[in-house]
């Protein structure tokens, strides 16, 4: 049990800490709604890598062999789906003030739809089963699967959390217009230059 949490620990680490776009999504959120939103989002995206943990546990190579050939459709549909969260968050950057608009979105983004969004938009990523079942395969297969999955699962939540949370402090930091201005045009520029990344990559 220990062995197969560790090695889920270091795997989840392993695909969660590197920066993304994802990350660099939820940072935003926290800095621009709330904290709760935040975490909300980053626990989508850390059920995401519990889920493709587990499928690699599941199915090992089977699945990751049959994933292969929509590859670069899902990398296309997730490059697509960043560059209009890029778009959209630099279009609020240049507004002269605070748009009504804006605001009922704000408003209406709960820690439910925040959850669901990243969860999906995580999802879109096919390397992280391809990557959870090299690291399954390597270790001999999936005894202890389940305990895998569980830390695989706790140790990306731990690290989402953390950047929601760091996300909260910034917009805590940067509350005048200049500051949000600021927040929002550089996380558009970098999930911009990942989306463009993600589609050179591979």
């Amino acid at each position: 049990m220990s062995g197969a949490f560790l090695a889920g620990v270091v795997a989840g680490y392993g695909i969660a800490v590197p920066v993304s776009a994802i990350g660099v999504l939820i940072a935003g959120l926290s800095a621009r709604t709330s904290l709760r939103i935040g975490a909300a989002a980053g626990l989508g995206a850390a059920t995401a890598d519990g889920i493709y943990a587990l499928i690699a546990v599941a199915g090992g190579a089977a699945v990751a062999t049959m994933i292969a050939p929509v590859a670069v459709p899902l990398r296309w549909a997730g490059a697509v789906v960043l560059l209009a969260l890029a778009a959209w968050t630099a279009r609020g950057a240049f507004r002269a003030g605070p748009d009504p608009k804006d605001i009922s979105r704000v408003r209406s983004t709960t820690a439910l739809r925040a959850y669901l969004g990243v969860l999906a938009l995580t999802l879109l990523n096919p390397a992280t089963v391809i990557y959870f079942a090299a690291l399954v395969l390597g270790s001999g297969g999936a005894g202890g699967g389940v305990w895998f999955v569980v830390g695989a699962f706790l140790a990306s939540a731990s690290w989402q959390l953390l950047i929601a949370g760091g996300g909260s402090l910034v917009g805590r930091v940067l509350t005048g217009d200049r500051g949000r201005r600021i927040t929002a045009l550089t996380s558009s520029l970098v999930i911009a230059v990942l989306a463009v990344r993600l589609l050179t990559i591979g």
